[in-house]
């Protein structure tokens, strides 16, 4: 179902890229946030891997990889830096959500205690796959434990998107009631087309608006301030907008269009707010720094050689060059 134009004023444009936070010479690891990801299926064990590596590249202090247990020996050796946990899988290779459930508390994932183990974000979908509706229902069952129940912040992106149009998107038509706080998605431009039920070019002949009205949907009759929902709409000019501000990117290049650039996203504007930076802000900045990296890449290796493990690589200049300029 398209959404309907709104009569509301237009966001404010952003164009300034918020810094990320400086380092305290005294700082450990658990100053950096403890990232989450959740995804991964059989035959799909690089999504999550890409994902965590990008996120220590981001500047996360702890990474930890839960993934079906079929394909934890290939994402830790993928991986090595972050850790790895290994969850019951339905027959078809995915995540059993019920089943990962106990096993996330058991791991103190889940503590609402003051043991502190519970992660900072949450970087959900990456190699994921796809379900039927019960399946879709039970999965966002267990982001919604962090979402809702925790306040863990959450970055929503590939397969986790494509669940969510069985769930709070309803197949049925209806419009989203439910106030998305503390959530980031990105979606590419399929992805958002399926979430509305219209043509990918419909969505590409109005990308702002699309991602303004999506972001103002997911916002519902909540509150503003910085748990308001985020959209990134993945593409050339990527923009990140809540609905109240609207950023669009000028860095990257067509080289990017390669499986993995998502999840390398989803990872480092992840890795940003687990360091305290604000959803819209991290956001903005991620998306920034993703796009500097893979033009940093592209001089390297060139646009059409280029793949989602150079703009990882990249990063580091990426990140030094974005200081420099300020």
């Amino acid at each position: 179902m398209a959404t309907r134009r709104e009569k509301n004023p237009g966001p404010r444009r952003v164009r300034a890229v918020p810094p990320v936070p400086k380092r305290a010479t005294d700082a450990h690891k658990g100053n950096f946030g403890r990232i989450l990801v959740l995804g991964g299926s059989v035959g799909m064990a690089g999504a999550p891997s890409l994902t965590g590596q990008a996120a220590l590249r981001g500047g996360a202090g702890l990474v930890v990889i839960a993934v079906p247990v079929s394909i934890q020996a290939t994402v830790a050796g993928l991986c090595p830096c972050a850790t790895t946990i290994g969850l019951p899988e339905t027959r078809g290779g995915q995540i059993d959500p019920a089943g990962a459930r106990r096993v996330l508390e058991q791991r103190g994932l889940l503590d609402t205690g003051q043991t502190g183990r519970a992660p900072e974000v949450l970087v959900v979908g990456p190699g994921v796959g796809l379900g039927p509706q019960a399946y879709a229902v039970a999965f966002w069952k267990l982001i919604d434990v962090f979402r809702h129940e925790l306040r863990v912040p959450c970055v929503a992106d590939a397969d986790a998107l494509n669940l969510a149009k069985e769930t709070v998107w309803p197949a049925t038509g209806e419009p989203d009631t439910q106030y998305h706080s503390r959530t980031i998605i990105t979606p590419h431009p399929g992805e958002m087309a399926r979430l509305q039920g219209v043509g990918t070019r419909e969505v590409q002949a109005d990308r702002e608006g699309f991602a303004v009205r999506t972001a103002r949907r997911m916002a519902g009759g909540g509150g503003g301030g910085d748990d308001r929902p985020v959209v990134v709409l993945k593409g050339a000019g990527t923009i990140v907008t809540d609905g109240e501000r609207i950023y669009v990117n000028r860095t990257g290049n067509p080289g990017m269009a390669t499986g993995g650039s998502g999840d390398v996203l989803a990872g480092l504007i992840g890795a940003l707010v687990g360091q305290g930076m604000k959803m819209f802000d991290a956001a903005v900045t991620g998306v920034y720094l993703h796009g500097l990296a893979g033009d940093v890449a592209a001089k390297r290796v060139g646009q059409v050689s280029l793949i989602a493990t150079d703009i990882i690589d990249a990063l580091p200049e990426a990140f030094r060059r974005f200081a420099a300029r300020r």
